[in-house]
């Protein structure tokens, strides 16, 4: 039986990544790219202790759109902010932890 080094418990009762997620301080913000585009760019959660590309993948098939991770923060394609911050919140992350940057 796996172990998580870091909580004790076995690796399918871990609760890393749940403690992770609430003491995040997420930011999440529209900004125009080069060529006049409009992208939603998530920054502040820490990729050592939650898995961004799979959160990225999540996010984009909820959203339907395009995105990438790029230095530590996710970069989804078109203005997606209140909807980004609602799937965060259903994935477990602190509502007092995120802010929308206008």
């Amino acid at each position: 039986m796996d172990v998580c080094s870091t909580c004790g418990l076995p690796k399918e009762l871990c609760v890393c990544e749940s403690m992770a997620k609430e003491q995040q301080k997420i930011i999440i913000s529209d900004e125009r790219s080069k060529f006049k585009k409009i992208k939603t760019v998530i920054a502040g959660i820490n990729p050592k202790e939650i898995d961004l590309k799979a959160l990225t993948k999540k996010l984009k098939q909820k959203l339907a759109c395009g995105g990438t991770v790029k230095d530590e923060t996710i970069e989804l394609q078109g203005k997606h902010a209140k909807k980004a911050k609602e799937l965060l919140l259903t994935e477990g992350f602190n509502p007092e932890s995120i802010e929308i940057k206008q």
